[in-house]
């Protein structure tokens, strides 16, 4: 097995056990929903502290259900995913030609500016 490849393997266990260990270890058991968003916890946070506080400002768009703003989020992760995937493999789809290119080079075969024998 090549060292990309534990590398990866180990960077994926790593992943899985992120995502794994506060289901087994039972990391917010003790709420009425233990996985809500950073926003409800800090609006309660705010709330328990100054009881009278008054947000700055509010929100452009106000989805109508929390199933559509999952959906949204989850829309806006894709995107993410998607221009990062893309970025990486243009990054190495240009390292792997110049790589190619400089092999070519270094072979001698067909370098700009060679000739095939024929004046013209």
């Amino acid at each position: 097995m090549s060292r990309n490849t534990k590398i990866n393997l180990l960077l994926l266990l790593a992943v899985a056990l992120l995502a794994v260990m506060p289901l087994v270890l039972g990391l917010g058991d003790d709420k009425e929903q233990p996985f809500t968003g950073s926003d409800g916890e800090a609006e309660t946070a705010i709330t328990e502290i100054e009881p009278d506080y008054e947000p700055w400002f509010s929100p452009l768009y106000e989805p109508p259900s929390g199933e559509i703003e999952s959906a949204l989020f989850s829309l806006q992760a894709a995107l993410g995913a998607g221009v990062l995937a893309y970025y990486f493999g243009l990054r190495r789809g240009r390292k792997q030609g110049e790589q190619r290119a400089r092999e070519r080079d270094a072979a001698g075969v067909g370098g700009a500016g060679e000739s095939d024998g024929e004046g013209v």
